[in-house]
């Protein structure tokens, strides 16, 4: 996992939890609790609950908001989600139903996690003074309450830090010319990713495309990082250790409910 590292670089913290955040705050997207929210609504398809939960606290919009919101996935799968979602579900109570999937995995994944209040916390404080500027599903679901137990808190904060940065990342890659799908097959995940995601081939050849891709994780990065400059050196050190230990915590016990 990437931790925050000492030290700032002008008035923003070096780095951000980046990928850490990115792998535990959105760990209950694909968990039993995610699912179990999807059948209990009657929702089918991976995309329909994923675009109804993630996307729904924007409320009923037109599904080109949902588009530019979420900005990695082809315009024509999510309107046929966001459709077929809408036809099922308020987006608005899919979206609380969806927080609290996110809010269940945290009891399970997190609990008995020490560090899991001061974790809440500390992320609580970057997530508050965030700018929501272009950032319309962060400030959405930063709208949301939050739960009162710190397990359930730390897993919504994280989500809210994953959401923070995804959105930010999404300004990145268009800002050095990059479309979304040349971004994801320049990324680790290749051609896999760009089918999953919905794409269809034929490919462009990602060679070319990876110094911009770097550069737009640079952007990414720099540009969320400027949120963890509410914390001071030793707070941003403790929040990338716990980030740490909230992770390797929630695999175990993932690994102990498998057993």
């Amino acid at each position: 996992m990437t931790a925050f590292l000492p030290g700032r670089t002008g008035d923003a913290p070096a780095t951000s939890v980046g990928t850490s955040i990115a792998a535990l705050g959105g760990a209950f997207m694909i968990s039993r609790y995610a699912k179990a929210a999807a059948v209990e609504q009657g929702l089918d398809g991976v995309w329909t609950s994923y675009f109804a939960g993630r996307a729904g606290v924007l409320g009923a919009v037109d599904a080109d908001v949902v588009v530019a919101a979420i900005t990695f996935y082809p315009a024509d799968v999510v309107r046929v989600g966001w459709k077929a979602a809408l036809s099922v579900v308020d987006p608005l109570a899919a979206g609380r139903r969806y927080a609290r999937a996110c809010q269940d995995w945290g009891r399970a994944r997190l609990g008995g996690f020490a560090g899991a209040a001061r974790l809440a916390e500390l992320a609580q404080t970057v997530v508050r003074e965030a700018d929501a500027a272009g950032l319309p599903l962060f400030a959405a679901w930063r709208a949301l309450p939050l739960p009162p137990d710190a397990d359930a808190r730390a897993a919504q904060l994280l989500h809210l830090l994953r959401e923070h940065r995804g959105g930010l990342h999404g300004a990145a890659v268009l800002s050095t010319g990059l479309t979304p799908l040349q971004a994801i097959l320049a990324g680790p995940g290749g051609e896999p990713n760009a089918a999953f995601f919905g794409w269809q081939p034929p490919y462009e050849d990602a060679g070319p495309l990876r110094p911009l891709r770097d550069e737009a994780e640079r952007r990414t990065e720099a540009m969320a990082g400027r949120a963890f400059a509410v914390l001071d050196d030793t707070e941003l050190g403790e929040l990338g250790s716990l980030v740490e230990m909230a992770g390797a915590h929630a695999r175990e016990r993932a690994t102990l409910e498998r057993r």
